[in-house]
């Protein structure tokens, strides 16, 4: 991690309380931007709405507070329920999942990503049962059953093991198992090439959006409609991009084309995962020092 420019962002070494505040500060520009099939202000879902999403980043700060005091799986755990204090149906679920890892490795003394792979290779039972229980009081949509370590029964092996098992059929379980290779090769990047070419952040976290759902299906599209819908959808983000994403006026055009193709009442089409691991990358640009290099309105 470095400093920012002008004294802005976070020291090398940050402190449980900026790294919780960093993690919510994720959370609000991650929701603010107007993802294609995802909520944003002036584009809520029925039963879940802009508002919520503000109130679950609220929700975090005080566990993730606790990030050097407790283990990984409880800092899940309790980031789901403080959330669910507030939000009517799951919000963060694959966002807590993925800060909370991070929020880890950021207490450590070397570089970001070689924390992050001794977080995950020591975790434990005990960090698989929380996060568990953390899955079941969220209920996340299209979860269906594993026939091995399913989350309706006790785990018996390591959060990283667990993850491993559903890595083929969930986005999320594959960051584990790669050492956040999603986020770290593809939505990071992204991100910060978008802010350096002077993209506010609406925009450059939609275009960090559009790569990395252009890049592997969502797998909670394939949940909830079946693989050939996902794989057709991530076809879409590549054509989007090609012509000019959130850089161009036709671009714009075919990302509200986009956006509506992506709209029904089951929401069946909508790219959460990929929104998931977007915000990932947004925490992890922050770390960086992130928010002082470059424009730090949304527009």
């Amino acid at each position: 991690m470095t400093v920012g420019d002008h004294g802005l962002g976070l020291p090398p070494t940050a402190t449980p309380g900026e790294i919780a505040a960093t993690a919510q500060l994720a959370c609000l520009l991650e929701a603010h931007a107007p993802k294609p099939g995802n909520v944003s202000p002036g584009r809520d879902f029925a039963d879940v709405g802009y508002g919520d999403f503000v109130a679950s980043a609220a929700a975090i700060g005080a566990p993730f507070c606790r990030v050097a005091d407790v283990g990984l799986g409880a800092l899940v755990r309790e980031a789901v329920e403080a959330t669910a204090k507030w939000a009517p149906s799951n919000t963060n679920l694959g966002i807590v999942l993925l800060l909370a890892p991070l929020a880890k490795a950021a207490l450590g003394p070397n570089d970001l990503r070689s924390n992050l792979a001794g977080v995950l290779e020591t975790t434990t039972v005990d960090d698989a049962r929380e996060v568990y229980a953390a899955i079941r009081l969220a209920n996340p949509g299209g979860l269906g059953r594993a026939a091995n370590q399913d989350v309706a029964r006790e785990p018996t092996l390591p959060l990283r093991e667990v993850m491993r098992l559903a890595a083929d059929r969930d986005g999320i379980a594959r960051e584990y198992d790669t050492v956040f290779a999603a986020t770290f090769d593809a939505g990071v990047p992204a991100l910060r090439q978008a802010r350096a070419d002077g993209l506010g952040w609406d925009d450059a976290i939609v275009e960090t959006f559009l790569t990395l759902l252009a890049s592997a299906p969502d797998t909670h599209i394939a949940r909830r409609a079946g693989l050939d819908r996902a794989t057709s959808v991530s076809r879409l983000a590549v054509t989007v991009l090609a012509d000019g994403g959130v850089r161009s006026d036709a671009g714009r055009q075919a990302v509200a084309r986009f956006d509506r193709s992506l709209r029904d009442d089951r929401h069946s089409a909508n790219p959460g995962t990929t929104a998931d691991m977007t915000a990932a990358a947004v925490f992890v640009l922050l770390l960086e020092g992130g928010w002082a290099a470059g424009p730090r309105g949304t527009a």
